[in-house]
């Protein structure tokens, strides 16, 4: 299978840019309410529409952005998982994040991801540190910033679709000599 837009491969995923062919695939993630719980419910696919356009506009303005994660073995899109800039405590600071369907969850691929996507920031990017930011209620996807060697490193509260959520800042700093 050739992916002009590949752009991360680890062991069973590879990491590619998200195009409007993937509205659907996104639709498995985003509309589904139990994946959707940290973000206070599913989306409507205006709003899917809206979350496909800014990451496709933040490959343009950023040159990365969240990716489709595609399953090696079926070609099949199981989640997205990626780098944005998101806002703490009045910085600006590069988040890995990661969304799965719930079919593929606890089967390690969020944090195989995640940690190809901590490299690349690392080796690719040359970021100096890299965050994930997750609602206080979401220990798995804190689980998964742990696996990614991050530390919590501060607890702050956003304002979405009018609740007030509690999230906790994980961070890792880049050691020169990091390998993976």
């Amino acid at each position: 299978m050739v992916m002009e837009d590949h752009v991360i491969e680890s062991t069973r995923l590879f990491l590619r840019k998200m195009s409007q062919s993937d509205f659907n695939a996104l639709c498995k993630i985003l509309q589904d309410e139990e994946v959707m719980y940290a973000y206070e419910g599913a989306f409507s696919d205006k709003e899917v529409q809206e979350w496909l356009d800014r990451q496709i506009m933040r490959y343009k303005t950023d040159g990365f952005g969240l990716y489709a994660v595609i399953l090696k073995e079926s070609g099949e899109m199981i989640g997205q998982c990626g780098l944005t800039f998101q806002d703490f405590n009045g910085n600006q600071v590069l988040e890995v994040g990661y969304l799965f369907q719930k079919t593929y969850w606890h089967r390690g691929y969020a944090t195989e991801a995640a940690r190809a996507c901590k490299e690349y920031a690392f080796t690719v990017l040359d970021a100096d540190e890299v965050y994930s930011i997750i609602r206080d209620t979401n220990i798995p996807s804190q689980k998964v910033a742990e696996r990614n060697g991050m530390v919590r490193v501060g607890v702050f509260t956003k304002h979405y679709r009018g609740v007030d959520m509690p999230h906790y800042a994980y961070a890792i700093k880049c050691s020169k000599t990091y390998n993976t």
